[in-house]
């Protein structure tokens, strides 16, 4: 396996359809801003959504590959059955957690948004809104399975293309805005739902291959599945911490009118550097680093975990200088037209400079949990995010009353800081990780070409100040220039200094 071509093929697609999500939230800012129907519609987003981010974006991957790949080194038939009984049981578990939540619906709404209660028509409209994206849940969860599958194989290609379906729809529905009015937010949500069930049909395509449901609902469940359901939920949480986090967020900041959709909007900007820079390399890294684990290849080991952090390093520091120096810009540029105004912008910006500082953390955490899942051990980094959710939660609430939907991205970076250096310390204790003096030496090369890269890209903002404004309509143009320049300045950088070697493209592991 490439790990650089194996991330680029993955981050292809992932940047293409976070393109693609870019363009429906700008098409949503224009037509429901930070509204009323804008808050409503992203909480009954919000909730499905967080479980694909949970399942979807590598966590499901940290309890299925490696008690998968452990069954297709012994034997491929042994992988099949494995497989499909974990299936049969997650397609069950998923319909009767739907029903449940679907008849249930006002008071589950009510705890993901509980500001939401003091306004009988936005709770109404959540709850209507929430029923009809909920199965999505189901749906990406399945699709979710076939996507590990896929990666098992080294297949990466269609499960980060997935997601581009969900996008196409949504903006299908969004050019139709202005003939749909008040009824936009349904069709949004409708197309929730049919996307997810899109995707299923669109992955089966490429995992029948490698796998073929056979639905058998006979309940004797064998040692190994009870074994991964066990390993499941701490993945789940361990893993997922970041959109835990991000959901406790929305929680608390429905308590705060607009506050969700500010979150929201600054949350889309930074989620596009983490895709890459921690869930790509993470899902990336993950089969391969559990065959080695398996085959006790210690060298082996070491080198793709070192070279894994690189990357993640090499990808999350610049693009943390460049949100610090130009959140305001940034956020103006994608989604400052229509109902979004000014101060939506200036307040999504405070968020979104917030959130950057702990960028950074964000993807080491996808990192470092990889390491523990390649080696079968999901309690410690479920753990340590339990301990990481509760201090985000003490903060968030603690301060929430002085500084408002602000302390959410600041507790939610704090937070994150302590579990990636948790982790680490933890993988330390264990002998479960080391530095390599490449990375050392490349570390610091990293951080000062990241440096530059900001002030560099402070400098091209100033210079398009005028066209950067926010009464300007074709801003994100200069926006795009000035991030294609700033990318190519800093691989220039680190490209002199050496802090990136071309020849690692070609490095198999």
């Amino acid at each position: 396996m490439n790990l650089i071509k194996s991330t680029g093929t993955f981050g292809f697609y992932t940047i293409i359809s976070r393109f693609l999500g870019y363009l429906r939230d700008i098409l949503i800012a224009i037509f429901l801003g930070t509204s009323f129907l804008a808050d409503a519609f992203f909480v009954a987003f919000r909730i499905p959504n967080t479980f694909r981010r949970l399942f979807a974006e590598g966590t499901f991957n940290a309890a299925f590959v490696p008690s998968y790949t452990t069954e297709l080194i012994k034997k491929k038939s042994k992988s099949k059955k494995f497989a499909n009984e974990v299936f049969n049981l997650l397609f069950l578990g998923l319909l009767f957690l739907v029903l449940v939540v679907e008849l249930f619906m006002p008071k589950f709404v009510s705890l993901i948004a509980p500001g939401f209660t003091k306004d009988l028509d936005k709770i109404e409209l959540a709850i209507t809104l929430t029923r009809i994206t909920f199965p999505f849940l189901m749906f990406v969860c399945l699709a979710s399975f076939f996507s590990a599958i896929l990666n098992s194989h080294n297949r990466f290609a269609a499960a980060a293309a997935a997601p581009i379906i969900l996008n196409i729809i949504l903006i299908g529905v969004l050019i139709f805005g202005k003939l749909l009015n008040d009824k936009l937010i349904f069709y949004l949500s409708y197309g929730v739902s049919i996307s997810g069930l899109l995707q299923i049909v669109f992955l089966y395509k490429f995992v029948y291959r490698f796998y073929q449901i056979r639905f058998n609902f006979n309940f004797k469940i064998t040692k190994k599945v009870k074994i991964f359901f066990k390993k499941l939920l701490p993945s789940i949480f361990s893993s997922g911490v970041t959109q835990i986090n991000i959901l406790v967020g929305t929680i608390i900041a429905s308590f705060q009118a607009s506050a969700v959709s500010y979150l929201y909007y600054a949350d889309r900007i930074y989620q596009i550097n983490l895709a890459i820079a921690g869930i790509a390399i993470g899902v990336v890294v993950l089969p391969q680093l559990s065959k080695y684990v398996q085959l006790n290849k210690k060298k082996e080991i070491l080198l793709i975990q070192n070279k894994a952090l690189e990357l993640s390093m090499f990808l999350s520091l610049p693009a943390t200088a460049a949100l610090l120096v130009g959140s305001e810009e940034i956020i103006s540029a994608l989604f400052g037209y229509g109902s979004f105004d000014k101060n939506s912008v200036l307040n999504s910006a405070k968020a979104l400079y917030l959130f950057s500082f702990g960028l950074p953390a964000f993807a080491l955490i996808k990192v470092f949990s990889s390491f523990f899942f390649a080696n079968h051990d999901t309690k410690t980094p479920f753990y340590i995010s339990l301990v990481s959710v509760i201090l985000n939660i003490f903060i968030s609430v603690y301060y929430f009353k002085d500084f408002g939907f602000i302390i959410i991205p600041i507790a939610t970076s704090i937070s994150s800081w302590f579990n990636s250096l948790m982790l680490f310390l933890f993988l330390k204790n264990k002998n479960l990780f080391e530095f390599n003096q490449v990375f050392l030496v490349r570390f610091f090369k990293i951080v000062f070409a990241s440096i530059t890269m900001g002030l560099f890209f402070k400098y091209l903002i100033n210079f398009f100040k005028n066209q950067l404004l926010y009464s300007y309509n074709f801003k994100i143009f200069y926006l795009i220039i000035c991030v294609l320049l700033g990318c190519l300045f800093y691989f220039m950088v680190t490209f002199f200094i050496k802090a990136f070697n071309y020849k690692d493209l070609k490095l198999k592991y």
